[in-house]
């Protein structure tokens, strides 16, 4: 099996050029890995956000005041 169109390697690769795998899938593989990275970046940011937000909330006086009225 092989994935460069080529059935032997007793050429002359000077004459086949690009001798990687998935020839020709560069820009897909490039959109693909860029979406991907995109969308990694917008879940951290979602995902951030919503602690960053709970942090704060911890900070909150009113809650404080609350919390402590317990005991």
């Amino acid at each position: 099996m092989s994935t460069i169109g080529l059935e032997s390697w007793a050429v002359d690769l000077a004459e086949v050029g690009p001798v990687y795998p998935f020839q020709g899938w560069e820009v897909a593989m490039t959109i693909v890995g860029v979406v991907f990275w995109l969308g990694w970046h917008r879940i951290q940011y979602l995902r951030e956000n919503e602690h960053l937000k709970n942090v704060r909330d911890i900070g909150d006086k009113e809650k404080i005041a609350k919390a402590l009225e317990r005991y």
